[in-house]
């Protein structure tokens, strides 16, 4: 049995194996819609959700599964004072593959600790969100053809960016890619990633605080917001939060083919007028995040169609 809480649990060649199924279920959506008849899904999210929680149930549903859970941890027992290791093992009776999000870092690697069902970590803290990193990979890949040889930058809070975290250490593994690290002095990529990750891989990167300056050079510029659940103080992110605002003005100085993602929601980091800009990729993002998180679930119920 295999669970999923880094990107890293996934060889290069098992993470193309998957993202090939993805791309199949995309073409041949009737070929799957039965794989999963009679299998439950348990959605455990402690903390607030849209598309993380919707995608796992649509991708459950569209497999012909059946979905439970809760959405919040205050309507759960967790508010009653009930461990995780205890939550995850009451929830092995009742479904067959779980979709964790917590809080705390960590959280999700207690449950798998103690599960006899799969467990995926649907984004735990400031840590990892390796579904979105599936989703991320698998959208750069179908509209870029490739996952080597890109100048990618990652713009806003890159310091508590559990987004940026997973995909930094899943990208790091393909051929000449190179990271333009955006952000504020007081939100800039923690120095054990920056360390432990690129400098250990030898991967070349430049940090800059100015946008406009770094999107000549980009393929792909991967947008975050100031996450205002992570700050201990209104002050500091109400100083942070509009640091940086994607436009029209700041879209003319890229290439025309360079792609805009974002892991969502969005606040105010990227303006609505650009949304109808063909190089938006934030939406597609969402759908390509259904087909990776179905092939995800078949892949660990080895269930083969």
């Amino acid at each position: 049995m295999r669970h999923l809480m880094s990107p890293l649990d996934f060889t290069v060649e098992e993470l193309d194996k998957l993202l090939d199924l993805a791309n199949d279920i995309e073409a041949h959506p009737d070929k799957y819609a039965h794989a999963c008849d009679g299998k439950k899904l348990a959605t455990l999210f402690y903390e607030p959700s849209t598309r993380t929680r919707l995608s796992h149930e649509a991708a459950m549903l569209n497999l012909g599964g059946s979905i439970l859970g809760f959405s919040s941890a205050d309507s759960s027992s967790a508010a009653k004072g009930e461990s995780v290791s205890d939550t995850i093992r009451m929830v092995s009776c009742y479904a067959d593959i779980c979709a964790m999000r917590h809080p705390k870092e960590g959280a999700p690697m207690v449950a798998c600790r103690h599960s006899s069902i799969p467990v995926i970590n649907a984004g735990d803290g400031g840590h990892q969100h390796p579904t979105q990193t599936l989703t991320d990979l698998l959208t750069i890949r179908s509209l870029k053809g490739r996952l080597g040889n890109l100048t990618i930058g990652l713009c806003g809070d890159l310091k508590f960016g559990r987004t940026v975290h997973s995909l930094i250490h899943a990208l790091v593994r393909y051929e000449n890619v190179r990271f333009v690290l955006i952000s504020p002095e007081e939100l800039r990529l923690p120095s054990y990633i920056r360390k432990d990750v690129l400098d250990k891989n030898n991967i070349p990167y430049k940090e800059v605080i100015n946008l406009e300056e770094a999107m000549p050079e980009l393929d792909l510029l991967y947008m975050t917001r100031v996450q205002k659940e992570r700050f201990f103080n209104e002050e500091d992110y109400v100083r942070m939060k509009d640091f940086y605002i994607l436009d029209a003005a700041k879209m003319s100085l890229a290439k025309e083919d360079m792609l805009v993602l974002h892991p969502l929601p969005r606040v105010n980091e990227i303006s609505v007028e650009l949304d109808k800009d063909p190089r938006a990729a934030y939406f597609k993002q969402v759908q390509y995040g259904v087909y990776v998180r179905m092939a995800l679930i078949l892949t660990l119920l080895e269930i083969e169609v």
